[in-house]
């Protein structure tokens, strides 16, 4: 009975490790202090943006983000915010839309280009076509920030995690997790809060 039992837990395991090697929700990503993998993805001013781009950087602020999603939306003005407040200081924002444009139309390149003009978004706006480096990096939702620190041999990761704690007054924001990561890191230190939960809609994975 119990050769049995094993050989049919055997049997599942095998048939679950492909489908999870296939869904792009199982790799955990990069964690605090790993380094980070630069990346050229094209702006919508039809550039190419690479980490390496900011070569007077000090980090950068990373957000994973997109057109459609309300929380994006309701993020969009804090975004700009940051990059206005830490961009003089060596910590400009880049904006990443990793979202499949076929299962969400609002997200597609040029829909990104209208939203940036409209906005009059001061950071680079980038497309993630192959979703590749949402993967890398382990964005699962959006809004989802990355705080890289420039080092001797790249991209340190520092902070993870939501932008601050409140998505839908940012009057009443009670703790500003990017804000004080960056701050924490201008000043020689590392960030208190170094990892949260990002809440946000789920990026859109591409089908089969």
């Amino acid at each position: 009975m119990k050769s049995f039992l094993c050989l049919g837990l055997a049997v599942i395991l095998a048939w679950v490790s492909p489908l999870q090697a296939q869904n792009p929700l199982s790799p955990d990503g990069l964690k605090i202090a790993d380094q980070a993998p630069d990346f050229a993805l094209r702006n919508v001013d039809g550039k190419i943006i690479a980490l390496s781009s900011f070569v007077d950087a000090k980090g950068v602020i990373l957000v994973f983000t997109c057109n459609h999603c309300p929380y994006s939306v309701k993020y969009e003005d804090r975004i700009i915010a940051l990059h206005e407040k830490y961009a003089g200081k060596g910590y400009p924002v880049l904006a990443v839309n990793s979202n499949d444009s076929v299962v969400v139309p609002e997200d597609s390149f040029s829909k990104m280009q209208e939203r940036a003009q409209a906005k009059k978004f001061p950071f680079p706006y980038v497309v993630d076509e192959t979703q590749t480096i949402a993967r890398k990096y382990g964005a699962r939702r959006t809004p989802h920030a990355f705080v890289l620190l420039r080092t001797r041999t790249g991209w340190t990761v520092e902070y993870i995690g939501a932008i601050d704690d409140n998505a839908d007054d940012a009057d009443k924001v009670g703790s500003k997790f990017v804000e004080d990561a960056v701050e924490a890191l201008l000043k020689g230190t590392k960030p208190a809060t170094a990892t949260t939960k990002a809440i946000g809609c789920t990026i859109k994975w591409k089908k089969g």
